[in-house]
Order: C-alpha cells, then sequence, then structure tokens
C-alpha cells in the first residue's frame, strides 16, 4: 500500500541535509523547522516541504535591548518573610534570587511602586517609616513591631529571558548572549517589533510559515541564586508588570493596582489560587493589550504572504486561545507541546484557528538523547497517552522539535517515529472531522470556566505535581474517553444555572483552591442552584474536597447530596456509624483494587443512605448517594491509570442514571477501549498498553466478540448500523 504523507513537521539544523532529505521520505514529513538554538541552511530551505521558521518578537535582539535597558520586561517580586528582633529590620530583598537574571528597578521611585507590608497585621507600612540602599539591595526598617513579620514586594527588570535560560544550562551554551526580553508596552520597543518584523520577513522568503515563540511576555519562571528554578507558574502574569502596564491599567480600569495584587502574599496568583477581581481586572487588561499587538504583527505577516503560528507556550500570557479577545488576533495556526492527552486537547480543541499542531515528545535534547538511554520508551508512553485524546478530536498536524543530529544516532528511535507518523495518518484519515460517539456530557466546575480549558490542574513543577495528580488524573481521563467535556465557572451557574444539556458535573480539587472553590461555595444562588439541578436528575461527582467551605455545620456545602462530609474535629463527640461497604456496586465492577493517591482522610457518611463502595484505614474513598432523582458520587482522589479511568467511566455513567449505554461502545478490558464514529460506520479498538490484550469488544447493537491485540495495536473495522 502506498505511503501516506504529509501532516508532520522535522526539526533540523545546519549541515544536515543528507539526513533531512532521508527523514523527510521515511517520516513522510511535508514541513521543516528550526528550534531554539539551531539554524536552517540555505539548501535545507529548498527542499520540498514547507518552511517554519522560529521568530521571538520580545527577545533575542539584543542589540536593540542593550540600547534600551530601561525597556527590559519587569516583574514584581516579594522578598522572604523577616521577623523583626528590635525596631531596625534590614532586610535583603533579594536574597534567593538569581542577579543574572534579575536586578532591582531604581529608576523608577521605590517609595511609590513598591510596598512594604507587615505580614502580621497586614498592613501597609508608610513609605516615611523604611528606606532603600540600592547599593547592597536592601531595606531598612526604622520603625519595625518586634516580633513582628515583614515582606518587600519590589519591582526588578529582567535581564534574562527564563526559556533561553533553561536551554543556555542544559544544552551548556557556554558563552552564548543571553536574551535580554524587552517590553513592547515601551514606545521604542513597540516600534522596534514592528519594523523589524517587516525587515526579516524581507530577508527571508523561503519562510512559509512564522512560528512566533510566542509574543510578548513570558509564563512566570523565576530563579534561585544557584540558577536552579525558584518558582514558575505556567498560567502566571507576573512576567506582564511593568510601570508602564500599572499606570495604564490605572487610566483604563479606573483604580490603581497593588504590588499586592501581583505577589498575592507570596503566591503569584497561581492557577491554583482563587482569582481576585483585581486580578481578573488585570488579567483581561493584559489580555486585550497583547490581542491588539499581536493583532498588528500577524497582519503584518499575512501582507507578506505568509501564514502566522503561535506556539502555547513560553511567551503565550495574554493570549488566552480560550479568551474572549484570541479571535480578533487573526492567527492561521497554533502549535504546542503534548506531554499527555489533556495537553493534546487543550490544543486540538482550540477555536479560531485553520490548523492546530502538537509537538511530540521527546525533545530532541541531550537530556534524553544519550549514551545507554532508550528514548523509544519516552516516545512510546508519550504517543500511546496522547492518542486516546487524538482519537476524540486530533489535532492537525505533529511534529517533533531540538536537534535532529542528536535523534539520528538512535536508529530505534528513528525508526519507531516513522511508526508513529504512519499511525497518526491513519488516525487523521480515517475521522477525517467526523464526531466520536459519546454517551454523556460532563461539566468541570471551577473558578475559570471555559477560560482554561484542559488547563486545569497543570502545573510546570515537579514538586508541585504529586499534591495535584489525583485531580489532573480526572482531566487525563476524560481527555481520551467517550464522553463530550465542557467547562463552566461558579460564575457561569450563578448567572446562567447549568447548561441543559450537562449530564454529570464534576468539582475537583483540595479545599480553599480555584478548583474546588473555597467560598464560593457560600453563595445562595450557586448552592442552590446545584442542588436543585441534582434533585431533579442531575449528577454530581466530587473528587478530593468538592464543595468545601465549612459553613453553617457542612464543610462540603453539598454534603446532602453527596452523603459524605468530612470532619473537621467539630463534631467528634457525634457517633458515626455508617461504615459498613455495599457487598458489589456498578461502579467498582472492574475494580480489582484502588488507587486514591493521596487520598482523603476523615471522610464519613452522614446517614444510612450513603452507599459506601470502598472503605478502609476507617475512612470512605468511594460512595454513592441518591438525592432526590440525581445521584452525588464521592472519590477520595484519582491519579491516571487505566483502572481509574474505567472507575471514572463507570461513576460517570452511573451518576447519569445512563447504565444501561454504558457497554454500548465499550472493550471489557480496562486497557482496551473502543472509539466509534457512526457517521461512517468505523470503529477504532485501541490497545492502551505495552503487551498484548485480549478483550470483548461491543460494537453498539449489543454485539460482542473476542479480539487479541497487540502491544499498543490500534485495529480499525467498520460495522454495521443495523440491529
Amino acid at each position: 500500500m502506498e505511503k501516506r504523507k504529509g501532516r508532520v513537521t522535522l526539526p533540523s539544523e545546519e549541515n544536515f541535509l543528507k539526513e533531512t532529505k532521508e527523514l523527510l521520505e521515511r517520516w513522510g514529513a511535508d514541513a521543516i523547522r528550526d528550534s531554539d538554538g539551531t539554524k536552517l541552511n540555505d539548501d535545507i530551505k529548498q527542499l520540498d516541504a514547507k518552511i517554519y521558521t522560529t521568530y521571538f518578537v520580545a527577545r533575542g535582539h539584543n542589540e536593540f535591548a542593550m540600547n534600551h535597558l530601561e525597556e527590559r520586561q519587569q516583574l514584581y517580586l516579594m522578598s522572604l518573610f523577616h521577623t523583626a528582633l528590635s525596631e531596625s529590620l534590614e532586610i535583603d530583598f533579594m536574597k534567593g534570587y538569581f542577579a543574572e537574571q534579575l536586578q532591582p528597578d531604581y529608576l523608577h521611585d521605590p517609595k511609590k511602586y513598591w510596598e512594604v507590608i507587615d505580614r502580621t497585621t497586614g498592613k501597609v507600612l508608610n513609605p516615611t517609616s523604611w528606606q532603600v540602599s540600592e547599593k547592597d539591595h536592601c531595606l531598612l526598617i526604622s520603625k519595625a513591631i518586634p516580633w513582628h513579620e515583614y515582606t518587600v514586594s519590589f519591582l526588578v527588570y529582567a535581564s534574562w529571558d527564563p526559556t533561553q535560560m533553561y536551554n543556555h544550562i542544559t544544552n551548556n551554551w557556554g558563552n552564548k548572549p543571553h536574551d535580554i526580553p524587552f517590553d513592547v508596552r515601551k514606545p521604542h520597543s513597540n516600534k522596534f517589533m514592528k519594523t523589524y518584523l517587516k525587515q526579516w520577513l524581507a530577508e527571508n522568503p523561503e519562510t512559509d510559515v512564522v512560528r512566533f515563540t510566542t509574543f510578548f511576555y513570558h509564563f512566570t519562571l523565576v530563579f534561585n541564586n544557584l540558577g536552579k528554578e525558584k518558582f514558575v507558574d505556567w498560567f502566571g502574569y507576573g512576567a506582564s508588570v511593568s510601570v508602564a502596564a500599572m499606570d495604564a491599567f490605572e487610566q483604563e480600569k479606573g483604580y490603581r493596582l497593588r504590588p499586592e495584587d501581583i505577589v498575592d502574599k507570596g503566591y503569584y496568583n497561581t492557577a491554583f489560587r482563587i482569582p481576585t477581581q483585581s486580578f481578573l481586572d488585570y488579567m483581561d487588561f493584559v489580555q486585550k493589550f497583547v490581542a491588539g499587538q499581536a493583532k498588528e504583527l500577524v497582519d503584518i505577516v499575512h501582507e507578506s504572504g505568509k501564514e502566522a503560528m503561535m506556539f502555547l507556550g513560553d511567551n503565550w500570557i495574554g493570549t488566552e486561545p480560550y479568551g474572549k479577545y484570541f479571535e480578533s488576533i487573526g492567527l492561521d495556526a497554533v502549535v504546542g507541546s503534548v506531554g499527555g492527552g489533556a495537553t493534546l486537547r487543550m490544543i486540538a480543541d482550540i477555536p479560531h484557528v485553520s490548523y492546530t499542531e502538537g509537538r511530540f515528545l521527546p525533545y530532541f535534547f541531550p537530556d534524553t538523547f544519550f549514551e545507554g538511554n532508550n528514548p523509544v520508551i519516552e516516545a512510546n508512553v508519550n504517543w500511546v497517552t496522547a492518542r486516546r485524546a487524538l482519537l476524540r478530536n486530533p489535532v492537525d498536524r505533529i511534529g517533533y522539535g531540538g536537534y535532529l543530529s542528536l535523534a539520528y544516532q538512535f536508529p530505534e528511535f528513528v525508526t519507531y517515529i516513522e511508526k508513529i507518523t504512519d499511525e497518526y495518518r491513519e488516525i487523521y484519515d480515517t475521522i477525517n472531522g467526523n464526531k466520536p460517539y459519546t454517551g454523556i456530557k460532563v461539566a468541570i466546575l471551577n473558578s475559570w470556566g471555559k477560560l482554561r480549558t484542559w488547563q486545569t490542574h497543570m502545573v510546570a513543577h515537579a514538586l508541585w505535581y504529586k499534591q495535584i495528580y489525583s485531580y489532573l488524573g480526572v482531566l487525563e481521563s476524560l481527555s481520551g474517553s467517550a464522553v463530550e467535556v465542557t467547562f463552566i465557572s461558579f460564575d457561569d451557574v450563578i448567572s446562567q444555572g447549568v447548561p441543559d444539556d450537562v449530564d454529570v458535573i464534576i468539582n475537583a480539587g483540595d479545599a480553599g483552591t480555584a478548583f474546588s472553590g473555597g467560598a464560593n461555595w457560600a453563595n445562595e444562588t450557586l448552592i442552590t442552584t446545584i442542588r436543585a439541578w441534582i434533585h431533579n436528575g442531575g449528577g454530581f461527582l466530587g473528587i478530593g474536597e468538592p464543595t468545601a467551605y465549612h459553613h453553617e455545620g457542612h464543610y462540603f456545602q453539598l454534603a446532602t447530596a453527596l452523603g459524605v462530609d468530612k470532619e473537621l474535629g467539630f463534631s467528634l463527640s457525634m457517633d458515626k456509624y455508617f461504615v459498613t461497604p455495599v457487598d458489589q456496586h456498578f461502579i467498582s465492577t472492574d475494580s480489582t483494587q484502588f488507587d486514591f493517591g493521596e487520598g482523603m482522610k476523615n471522610i464519613y457518611a452522614i446517614s444510612n443512605e450513603t452507599e459506601i463502595i470502598e472503605y478502609s484505614n476507617g475512612e470512605i474513598h468511594l460512595s454513592s448517594h441518591e438525592f432526590g432523582k440525581g445521584r452525588g458520587i464521592y472519590l477520595a482522589g484519582l491519579p491516571y491509570s487505566e483502572e481509574n479511568t474505567r472507575l471514572l467511566m463507570r461513576a460517570l455513567f452511573y451518576a447519569a442514571h445512563k447504565e444501561d449505554e454504558f457497554t454500548k461502545w465499550h472493550a471489557s478490558n480496562i486497557f482496551c477501549e473502543v472509539h466509534a464514529y457512526p457517521s461512517v460506520s468505523k470503529m477504532a479498538i485501541v490497545n492502551n498498553s505495552m503487551k498484548e490484550q485480549t478483550t470483548y469488544v461491543y460494537d453498539g447493537q449489543g454485539n460482542s466478540k473476542e479480539v487479541t491485540l497487540a502491544a499498543s495495536e490500534i485495529r480499525w473495522e467498520r460495522y454495521s448500523n443495523e440491529s
């Protein structure tokens, strides 16, 4: 059979023409790209393929930046907490930060733009009570209160782009210049970015696609004094802050931001924090500015006859692909890094672009491609995990990044990617825009709603991963399952109610986070709207500490619907008799063991009507409860696994009162799945494991047959729509 070609982007580099031509053929690639740290030779650009060229708008132009250091990007940072031992307290506010990346801003008056806060009382100190020493980056408080704690919120200039810094250190780039990020909100920088782009386009006629990486403001990534990550927030707006932004915000919104609105007690408004109105206003302000300026650049690209692509990463802050301003930018495409099913859906579901592209792992860097390591393992795990999501909504293209010369040294890897690219094209061509069967519709309820579609519970910091692992598993499971997923906010429910077509609401997260909801659950309209919706037949799945907010005798505000609550120590004097699990239950039918991750302690049943499905170590970890015509399900946690995906699906179909439909398109083996496409009468039978699996497959009409699949195999079959 003739080899399918196209829809694949190949990274290349200088002096690698022969090998590039070989892999263009073997991988069926129709586009070639450069990467951070690589360039393409003219002879490579002449190959029969689209040429993507990475374009940095606000970094990588050091000659300009060095002449306008006052226009470098800025951040608000917070010092460490310092305890006053006397009335005189000296604070080294740069302690713990990396001097090569960050430098205090003394050009603008600290008395106007900085804040010193008594963290014991929360009061802001009068600027007359403190002085700054520029020489040693210290702040002296003259009238501190002994044994109170104090912090300094201060402005810095960014002197090194954090992504280039990471790549610089990872790849040992030695004396390569540090990219200085500049702020296009400033006049010289704003003019430069437009005039230089026009010049660049004229000088790069071979470029077909301008790959903006990305636009103006990097996600928050700050390094410590050892050159290691200090904190990182992929959603962070910290690097979009400047004196110019603060002043413009006041003029546009009618009130002035405080430094505290940005540093947020040292939490820096991570996506886990319930956003304040001032921070939501600031996000809207940045998004509006970024969209307007990005549109001007995209228009310039289009005038040159080229396509404009945005990388969903690095300097993506303010673009918000699911936000209200994104469509106005006019981009042709979005490309992003695929870490698994949830990230693939995050890219594939983006509206208002002509095509989407996923950059798969591993990146061709020496931290993976070194002697003794087998990069095929990572590639296989990444592919199989993401493939589930591809089968629900595929990206229009796939590709890789990094040093192709490194990957080429691993023949087994090259052969494996050849197999992946063929399999991807088969999936894409077979689906061809046809929607897969979905049995139910699920709404993820949190503070962010559709703005953060598929983005909730994501972090870029390994130390945090364990803490959110139980909740990220929900998104990963849903990304490749036969359910339709939407994202709604608490404000959506308060103003519009629950959408009519939603079968089940999921609320998952730790108490007090943006995901669980915190004080939102004290809102009368929210709680009564959802209670009524469940009672009238809706399903509600709570994971971790759902609806958690101590108020009027409940911790879980939907305790009467869920049938469980959490003991805080206030009702220890009350006996809790309900501890006997049911003998069997629809939800746990396929479960041979349970994994609730970190789990949750002190969950108890509030009545004998609660169906306890899993009870161990004196704790309820899984339960169900009838509430009027509806059902409430509780799960203590849900790390991603094949077994937990099956458990989640059973819980959702049970909550929706659709148990009979659960096996309509179904594989009995938990390591296998069936994806059906009714409009073309085709189904994909998939083995999601690295081992051979045998399963019974149900075809939507009640018929079943036994099928054996090789490791990671996908098998396409036609079926009859006749019952």
